[in-house]
């Protein structure tokens, strides 16, 4: 069965200021923007997600409702798993081989540099870090969602243009 794995990096934040937590950073205005229009490229070129992965982190989770918004997804059913916060690439496997195997689009909102690392890895390919918003489609041919483990990837598409 075709699956689709939506990748994609929370959006712009705020630099840290003194003291405060790296979980509590938030969206600059240009992240906002950013998140509206990867959300706005998901939806004219995936439609929908069946299940979004989230990190707990405020920039993700933030990140995470903009798009959830534009695709039309409840934002209430957005799973906010805290192995995505700063995750290894094992954490990000882990969470999608769990997925029910009825979820077809998977839209996964996380941090580098986990992300890109596993996003090589499922492409078994070389790419850059992965910018602020950038969404990555990657194409799979999985009967379950288990097989992620020993099965590649193909791009399906990138909005790398849409957010600059």
């Amino acid at each position: 069965m075709q699956r689709y794995v939506l990748i994609c990096r929370h959006a712009e934040t705020y630099d840290p200021y003194p003291l405060q937590p790296d979980f509590e950073r938030e969206l600059t205005p240009e992240g906002i923007r950013q998140a509206n229009e990867t959300g706005k490229w998901l939806r004219e070129h995936y439609l929908k997600a069946d299940a979004i992965l989230a990190s707990p982190a405020r920039r993700a989770s933030d990140t995470a409702r903009i798009l959830a918004k534009r695709l039309y997804f409840d934002p209430e059913n957005i799973n906010y798993l805290p192995d995505l916060y700063n995750p290894i690439e094992s954490q990000l496997f882990h969470s999608l081989s769990n997925l029910p195997d009825k979820v077809k689009n998977v839209l996964l909102i996380s941090h580098n540099p986990g992300l890109t690392q596993f996003t090589r890895s499922l492409l078994d390919t070389s790419l850059p870090y992965l910018q602020p918003a950038q969404a990555l489609a990657v194409s799979m041919e999985l009967e379950k969602w288990s097989d992620i483990y020993i099965t590649t990837g193909k791009t399906a598409g990138s909005n790398v243009s849409a957010i600059l």
